[in-house]
């Protein structure tokens, strides 16, 4: 913080904070003597809020450096020039926040939702004694600024954020989708499995950055420098592996003769083999027939496979990242290293198929991604999961009974 800015700020101290919220909450409430919160050149550093609700608070150049925000709800808050840096904004909400010229470094934003928050350039001017009009700057307010700051799984959809200095910033599976990141300097910051469908990356620095798995299906990369940024794995709008009309067949009819092979016991029809095709064109899946499908690593990403029965089905490496499978029928299927982070999967049956007495095929998850997907109410009785990547996965209710979990991150039985 630079300059005598700090000095003219009014320090609050916890229990003058929570009289703050408590006003705040009543003014929320419309209870007689409830007060919005006006933090405006405030200084709250390193304090301790975590889950208040200050929606619609005006933060407008304060300092919380430091402060401990986890949780807390910030909708349409304003923090206009605020000075954030190392704050713990952790599962913060932030929807259409203001946080034009705020600095961000170091800040750690994640899993918060900072859908159609402003990160604009903004600048705060002051009148000094003599009448005269400059500008008030700490770390040197224009655009929003967060190198360094950490937005793992973050929801900065539709956020504004042309023109902010993100180098280094943590990205990694954050949602993005539609974000206007124009001229934004996004150089050397992890967007590994960031979905940035239709966003605008217009003139935006990626020099160095990692896009591993990124999605950028839709999105506008006019002049955007991709000098020395990893790839590996990107979805764009280009198939990504082998396009469908490879397969000799239309799609539709592929899938139809598939159904008679399954229906017919292998009598009629055709099994046809998906592995390695890029099936986003696919659209809708619901309530298909595709037992027994051969489909390693093909992409299945976003698809619509509800109710879906694909008992026994070969998906080893398969990418169905982000695909709707709620109540879907995997009993048996080896989805041996599989993409499945943000997969829609409650109440998804991907318990062992049982074939006869003592005799049972257990799903194969060993190795598979299903980091912050939706497992809630899932089966995964006697299911492989060693190794495999749970990192924030929703689990209330999954069933993990005789499962192999050894080496598995973020698994955290259910009480």
């Amino acid at each position: 913080m630079s300059g005598g800015i700090g000095s003219s700020r009014k320090k609050l101290s916890h229990a003058e904070m929570a009289q703050v919220i408590k006003a705040h909450e009543n003014y929320r409430k419309g209870v007689m003597g409830g007060r919005r919160a006006m933090l405006g050149f405030h200084d709250l550093s390193g304090l301790i809020f975590s889950g208040a609700n200050l929606s619609d608070a005006d933060f407008t150049g304060a300092v919380l450096y430091g402060a401990k925000l986890m949780e807390c709800n910030f909708d349409r808050a304003v923090f206009f020039g605020a000075d954030l840096r190392e704050a713990d904004l952790t599962a913060a909400s932030l929807v259409r926040a203001d946080l034009r010229g705020a600095s961000l470094h170091g800040a750690n934003l994640t899993k918060a939702n900072l859908f159609d928050a402003d990160l604009r350039d903004g600048m705060i001017a002051e009148r000094d004694k003599h009448g005269n009009i400059h500008a008030m700057q700490h770390m040197d307010v224009g655009p929003a600024e967060m190198p360094g700051a950490k937005m793992a799984g973050a929801n900065l959809s539709n956020a504004k954020m042309a023109g902010a200095v993100a180098s280094h910033t943590d990205f990694t599976d954050a949602i993005m989708v539609g974000a206007n990141l124009v001229r934004a300097n996004l150089s050397n910051a992890n967007l590994t499995g960031a979905n940035l469908s239709g966003a605008d990356l217009s003139g935006a620095s990626l020099k160095g950055a990692s896009l591993t798995n990124a999605v950028i299906t839709g999105a506008k990369m006019q002049m955007a420098d991709m000098s020395g940024a990893k790839t590996e794995g990107m979805l764009g709008d280009k198939p990504a592996g082998k396009p469908l009309e490879d397969l000799g067949m239309t799609p539709e009819e592929a899938l139809r003769q598939h159904a008679l092979w399954v229906t017919s016991g292998g009598k009629e029809g055709v099994l046809t083999d998906f592995s390695g095709y890029d099936l986003r064109k696919l659209g809708n899946l619901y309530k298909a027939l595709l037992v027994g499908l051969v489909a390693n690593k093909a992409v299945f990403f976003g698809l619509n496979m509800e109710a879906v029965l694909m008992q026994g089905a070969k998906l080893a490496e398969a990418d169905m990242r982000s695909a709707k499978l709620s109540n879907a029928d995997l009993r048996g299927s080896n989805l041996k290293g599989a993409k499945l982070a943000y997969a829609d999967l409650r109440d998804a049956n991907l318990a062992a198929l049982v074939v006869g007495p003592e005799r049972y095929f257990g799903v194969n998850l060993e190795g598979a991604n299903l980091r912050r997907a939706d497992l809630r109410g899932a089966k995964f009785n006697r299911a492989n999961l060693r190794g495999a990547d749970l990192t924030e996965a929703e689990l209330f209710g999954a069933d993990f009974s005789d499962a192999d979990l050894d080496g598995a991150i973020g698994y955290k039985p259910q009480g």
